[in-house]
């Protein structure tokens, strides 16, 4: 199983993950629809809207218990 990490960015994890959206979304973070989700880590995106980094650390582990993986 891939586990994505905070350094990656917010477009590798939702390639590897699609329903990481929702997830973001719960963290109110809209990503989807964010252009700069291209370039952006998930860290840098976190922090832009002002998560912690305990936040953020339980935004990873919330993505990677997720079983739901792209085919």
């Amino acid at each position: 199983m891939n586990m994505i990490t905070k350094k990656m960015t917010i477009k590798a994890i939702l390639d590897m993950k699609p329903r990481a959206h929702e997830i973001l979304r719960d963290f109110g973070l809209g990503c989807i629809d964010c252009e700069l989700g291209n370039f952006e880590t998930l860290e840098e995106g976190a922090k832009g809207h002002g998560l912690t980094d305990k936040e953020i650390d339980e935004l990873v582990e919330i993505i990677n218990s997720d079983t739901i993986e792209s085919t």
